[in-house]
C-alpha cells in the first residue's frame, strides 16, 4: 500500500510512536496519534509533522475503556474523511510479582495490551473495508513471539503480548477476502525504559548478538514494510537484533 494521502491512526504516540508517525508521514500519509497522560509529548510531534505538509493531530483516549476505543477510531475517521491503517502501539509495561498481584492487576495488564487491541480494530474494520481494504499492525513483544516467558513479574504484560499474536492471526484470516491485512511487530531490546542503569544497559547489549539497542527507527521501518507490503497477513515479525537466538 502506497501511503501518499492515506490516513493512518497510531495509538500511543509516545516514544516509539513518534518515530513512527515521522516515517509514515515522511512516506506520505497523514498521521492521528492517541494518548492518555503524554499531552506535550503527542503535541510536539504534531508540531513536528504539520510543516512537512501532512495534516496530523493528537487525540485524548482512556484505551482502557472499549467505548472510549470506539470513539477515538470513529472521530479520527470522521475528522479526516478515512482511515487506511491502524497501528496499535499503546501498551503498558509494569512488573508484579505473582504474589502480590490482583485481580486488578491482572484485568489492568489485559485491558490496554490486549483488549484495546480488539476494540481499536473491531472499530476501524468498518472504515478499512469502506476505503477498499487496509492495514492493521499490532505491536506484541520479542518474548511472547518466542513462545516462553523469561522475565519473572511481567504475567499480565506476557499472557497479553502472546494475545495479540493470536490476535493478529485470527483477524488476518477473518479479513483477507476484505483486503485488510493484518500483522505485528515484535520488538525486542529497542529503547531502554527510564532508569535502566549502566550494568542493566550493558548486560542487554551482551545477551543481544548485534551488540546494541536497535532505537524506535528500527520498529518504524518494520511497520513501514508491513504496511507497504501486499501479501504478508498473519505474520508476527521480530525486530530483536538477534536477542531471541540467544
Amino acid at each position: 500500500m502506497m501511503l501518499t494521502d492515506r490516513v493512518v491512526l497510531i495509538t500511543g504516540g509516545k516514544r516509539i510512536g513518534r518515530d513512527v508517525a515521522r516515517r509514515l508521514a515522511a512516506a506520505g500519509a497523514d498521521v492521528a496519534l492517541s494518548y492518555r497522560h503524554s499531552s506535550a509529548e503527542a503535541a510536539e510531534t504534531v508540531a513536528e509533522l504539520r510543516p512537512a505538509g501532512r495534516r496530523a493531530e493528537a487525540y485524548s483516549a482512556d484505551l482502557a475503556d472499549p467505548a472510549a476505543c470506539a470513539r477515538l477510531v470513529d472521530t479520527v475517521a470522521r475528522d479526516f474523511g478515512r482511515l487506511d491503517v491502524l497501528v496499535n502501539m499503546a501498551s503498558v509495561y509494569a512488573q508484579r510479582s505473582l504474589d502480590h498481584m490482583t485481580i486488578e492487576d491482572w484485568h489492568a495488564a489485559l485491558a490496554v495490551d490486549l483488549h484495546a487491541v480488539f476494540a481499536c480494530s473491531r472499530a476501524a474494520i468498518p472504515h478499512l473495508r469502506r476505503a477498499g481494504g487496509g492495514r492493521i499492525v499490532n505491536v506484541s513483544d520479542w518474548v511472547a513471539r518466542s513462545g516462553r516467558p523469561r522475565y519473572v513479574g511481567y504475567v499480565g504484560y506476557y499472557v497479553a503480548k502472546a494475545g495479540v499474536i493470536a490476535l493478529t492471526e485470527a483477524l488476518a484470516l477473518e479479513l483477507a477476502r476484505d483486503n485488510i491485512l493484518v500483522n505485528a511487530v515484535a520488538p525486542g531490546p529497542i529503547v531502554a525504559p527510564p532508569g535502566t542503569s549502566d550494568e542493566e544497559l550493558k548486560a542487554i547489549e551482551d545477551a543481544t548478538p548485534l551488540g546494541r539497542w536497535g532505537g524506535g527507527e528500527e520498529i518504524a521501518k518494520a511497520v513501514h514494510a508491513l504496511i507497504d507490503s501486499d501479501f504478508i497477513t498473519g505474520e508476527t515479525i521480530r525486530v530483536d537484533g538477534g536477542r531471541h537466538v540467544r
